[in-house]
């Protein structure tokens, strides 16, 4: 634990310190100062001071805080008590793994609709068949939500932790931590292909309307709403922030990934394919989309085992977006066949064809000397 605050615990530090402490004013790492804030808010004298800094202290700051592998329990317990708890953060406690499940249990049964609007979206809470199971009687859901659930828990399609990728992920966060800091404020949004519309609408989520504040006095009976709109892939990706968008880009599927691969923050596209669960096929096709970002095709090109691959190599040279360094370093392990179509395609500059053309013809001029021998 931090030195300064085992040393405010053992009321160790003048009186002018815990003041200073209590208005967020020591010069220490935000999870450190956070941590002494939630101590404080349990002394009689600081108590009040600290909570008011804790109500003001910025929401990004504290959303990489609670979205940490180390963060201090105390400060995760903080807000996810009731009286603290708020809407922005919670997304961030919900995916924490240091939250523990029996916590979502406790939480599922008797969520307002707020909360159970985020419950909803959030994939830890459906990768626990526990969690499902008491939060389909929670009174708050719709029918056709309770529908989508029972459904799931017939199907079977709640998955079970994946503790490698878990792993993965909290040592690369680690490594990179001042990269995602850099990116922290980035909103989501799409890269694009060329073609498409300046802005690309990722469709708003329907809300419930204002009688689920009206039914929050009545528990015993589930409120007549109209049916909520499935919330999307794209919809729940573009509520996250970018530690959350780093975490799904390790655990995800492979349709987040997908859509994460276009992210414009470049630590998220990084993340992508830093994951574990990345598979060849996928790479295979990041290579020759036309709608990533040139750092994606670099960070390809720059890992030996994606390389390894053929179909990699072959469809990083034919992609129009390949950088064209890359695109001549590689060519020269093109196979015959296909330099042979390289050099009559239109997608590729000049250059590669060109080189294509080449090393065509050195190939079959080889081939043909073999062949008389």
């Amino acid at each position: 634990m931090a030195q300064m605050l085992e040393l405010i615990k053992q009321n160790a530090v003048p009186a002018s310190v815990m003041r200073s402490a209590a208005k967020g004013a020591l010069s220490l790492p935000a999870p450190e100062m956070l941590a002494i804030l939630v101590h404080l808010t349990g002394n009689k004298i600081f108590a009040e001071e600290a909570a008011m800094t804790l109500a003001g202290w910025e929401e990004a700051s504290l959303v990489a805080a609670l979205s940490a592998s180390d963060v201090p329990s105390e400060l995760l317990e903080y807000f996810w008590n009731e009286k603290n708890r708020r809407r922005t953060l919670m997304p961030a406690l919900l995916e924490n793994p240091r939250v523990s499940e029996h916590r979502l249990i406790e939480a599922a049964g008797k969520a307002n609709r707020e909360l159970v609007n985020l419950m909803l979206t959030s994939r830890r809470v459906h990768s626990s068949r526990a969690v499902l199971q008491i939060l389909v009687t929670n009174t708050f859901l719709t029918d056709a939500e309770v529908q989508q659930i029972r459904e799931e828990l017939a199907a079977g399609t709640a998955e079970p932790a994946d503790h490698e990728s878990e792993a993965a992920h909290d040592v690369w966060t680690r490594e990179h931590a001042d990269e995602i800091k850099a990116e922290e404020d980035k909103a989501f949004e799409l890269t694009k292909s060329p073609g498409e519309p300046d802005e690309l609408e990722i469709p708003p989520a329907s809300e419930p309307d204002s009688a689920a504040g009206a039914v929050a006095t009545a528990p015993q009976r589930r409120p007549t709403l109209p049916v909520r709109e499935k919330v999307s892939t794209l919809q729940k990706i573009a509520r996250m922030n970018v530690a959350q968008r780093v975490k799904t880009a390790f655990i995800g599927n492979k349709e987040e990934r997908a859509i994460l691969i276009r992210d414009t923050a470049r630590i998220v596209q990084n993340a992508v394919l830093a994951s574990p669960r990345l598979s060849d096929p996928e790479v295979e096709m990041f290579a020759a989309a036309k709608h990533v970002e040139e750092n994606v095709l670099r960070e390809i090109a720059r890992n030996r085992r994606f390389l390894k691959n053929y179909a990699v190599v072959r469809n990083l040279v034919g992609n129009p977006r390949c950088p064209l360094e890359i695109s001549l370093t590689l060519i020269k392990n093109l196979l015959v066949y296909d330099l042979k179509s390289l050099r009559h395609s239109k997608n590729v500059p000049d250059t590669v064809r060109k080189v294509a053309e080449k090393l065509y013809k050195e190939k079959m001029d080889s081939r043909a000397q073999q062949q008389r021998k």
